[in-house]
């Protein structure tokens, strides 16, 4: 069955309601099965070792994408939130715009990208500034009200948008 939905970067899927949705595929750079520092089980169980960066799907193979990266770049690589939630490289900037990048490029023409971002260190402004793209719409949550759900859809007219072959 071809999946429709793609959560490029999983994680431990923690915000789905169903974490093995028929329609999802999930994919993310690594896979870890581990205890966080409270004893907390943390798995990170993609169904495929995928690079956001440069993923392996044809263009707009997904009716959905989900783009939840890593946010914090200032983590010791063994803590618990970079198990948790991975961590920024020094390049983050770039890898970031190619990531949303990537996640436009699977998106079928009028699909829907849901973009994730928590601004405890970088600004959601600076974010956009990077990806030069505007979302529709967003929501912010959390206690802090620090994260940031975007809607952006991909729509012909827009720049970095290719046409189906």
């Amino acid at each position: 069955m071809k999946k429709l939905i793609l959560d490029a970067c999983c994680g431990s899927r923690m915000f789905w309601f169903n974490r093995k949705h028929p329609n999802a595929l999930y994919v993310d750079n690594r896979k870890l099965d581990t205890h966080l520092c409270d004893g907390r089980s943390l798995k990170v169980e993609p169904d495929e070792i995928v690079d956001f960066r440069e993923m392996p799907y044809p263009d707009h193979s997904f009716k959905l994408v989900v783009f939840d990266p890593p946010h914090l770049k200032t983590l010791g690589k063994t803590s618990w939130l970079a198990k948790k939630y991975g961590v920024l490289g020094e390049n983050w900037k770039e890898d970031i715009k190619k990531g949303f990048d990537e996640c436009m490029r699977v998106l079928e023409i009028h699909g829907v990208l849901i973009f994730k971002w928590n601004e405890s260190e970088i600004k959601v402004q600076e974010l956009l500034d990077v990806i030069k793209d505007e979302p529709l719409f967003g929501h912010t949550t959390g206690r802090q009200a620090k994260t940031i759900w975007m809607c952006f859809m991909k729509i012909p007219h827009e720049p970095n948008i290719t046409q189906p072959k």
